[in-house]
């Protein structure tokens, strides 16, 4: 299983990046599959996640700037994020969730997305 992370990089307050995740050796289309971030000294928290249907949910600090999306075809979750702020600053990781049917879950690499001022 490899879930690959590309698309983070340095951007300046009030842009945008767009992540990409590719992900193999997994059944994709019937997985929920999450970004999560993890700032310095902080917990890694969900940023916004989508089910196999496309339902979406969303950290209340991204409602309205990121937009998750998924292409079952191409086995890929991406992640538009607009008017970026300082605050987004952290590692993303993308996440193929665990659930009844998939009891394990898997975790990308991660890539850093810095916001400067």
């Amino acid at each position: 299983v490899q879930l690959v992370e590309s698309g983070g990089g340095l951007v300046q307050a009030g842009g945008s990046l767009r992540l990409s995740c590719a992900a193999s050796g997994i059944f994709f289309s019937d997985r929920t599959m999450g970004w999560y971030r993890q700032a310095p000294g902080k917990a890694r928290e969900l940023v916004a996640d989508i089910t196999s249907g496309g339902s979406t949910k969303y950290a209340d600090s991204v409602k309205g700037r990121f937009t998750i999306s998924r292409d079952n075809a191409k086995k890929t979750v991406n992640l538009q994020m607009n008017s970026l702020k300082l605050e987004d600053t952290a590692v993303y990781y993308c996440n193929a969730a665990r659930s009844s049917k998939w009891p394990r879950d898997y975790w990308g690499q991660g890539t850093q997305v810095t916001v400067s001022s």
